[in-house]
């Protein structure tokens, strides 16, 4: 009978950059939003201060995640680099070298050896790029990618608490930006922990609760500082 395991740790490294930037989205522009309105400022002013934090928020994400993952690039290579170097000088210190991590591994030595030369065998700078170094030699790093990816995410997160402000103009905005955005992440924790696989209350939860905290401290700021138009 055959059995297999459906693993989710492969979806983590897109599922963090896709979740990281529409939380910044919602939360930013929320909260900016909220921050303004409660200064008294005219819709006019609240919906240009939203659309700036959003062409800002996005830049800088798209920004930082390129510089981010671009300097991780940077360092994979080196060490490609380093550990090709070091497969041409002597080649038999780094077969010992990678069998000392299998029997680290719980392997028998001589085992432990044997596998050393035969995944060496067949390509040396991966075995040691994979077992030594903990990378691949095709490189994970894809610096426009994540660039593209974060700016879009925080784009649609920050397009929502926008939308809510300029359907919902009044008295009433910043609780209603406040309700839908809450609901926005819970909606988001919730959809990131089922794909992830852990707790879908944990998950939405945790994220509201920050959201909640980070909209009442700029609310607290825009009313300490606010002015009478």
């Amino acid at each position: 009978m055959s059995h297999s395991e459906a693993h989710r740790s492969h979806r983590s490294g897109w599922l963090r950059a896709a979740v990281l930037g529409a939380n910044d989205g919602i939360v930013s522009t929320a909260s900016l939003i909220i921050g303004v309105a409660a200064a008294s400022t005219s819709q006019e002013g609240i919906l240009l201060a939203g659309v700036a934090g959003l062409v800002a928020g996005a830049m800088s994400m798209a920004a930082g995640e390129y510089v981010s993952v671009s300097s991780q690039s940077d360092t994979e290579k080196a060490d490609l680099a380093m550990e090709k170097r070091s497969l041409e000088q002597d080649v038999e210190f780094e077969q010992a070298e990678l069998a000392s991590i299998y029997e680290g591994r719980g392997l028998e030595p001589t085992l432990a050896r044997q596998v050393a030369e035969q995944l060496m065998a067949h390509d040396a700078l991966d075995a040691h790029a994979r077992d030594e170094i903990g990378i691949s030699v095709t490189g994970n790093a894809r610096p426009v990618q994540a660039a593209f990816a974060s700016a879009a995410t925080f784009t649609i997160g920050a397009a929502l608490p926008l939308l809510v402000a300029w359907s919902l103009p009044g008295d009433q905005l910043i609780l209603f930006v406040a309700l839908f955005s809450l609901l926005f992440l819970a909606l988001l924790g919730g959809i990131a922990a089922r794909v992830g696989g852990a707790s879908i209350t944990v998950g939405a939860v945790r994220v509201t609760f920050w959201g909640a905290l980070a909209m009442a401290l700029t609310a607290g700021v825009g009313r300490l500082f606010g002015v009478d138009l």
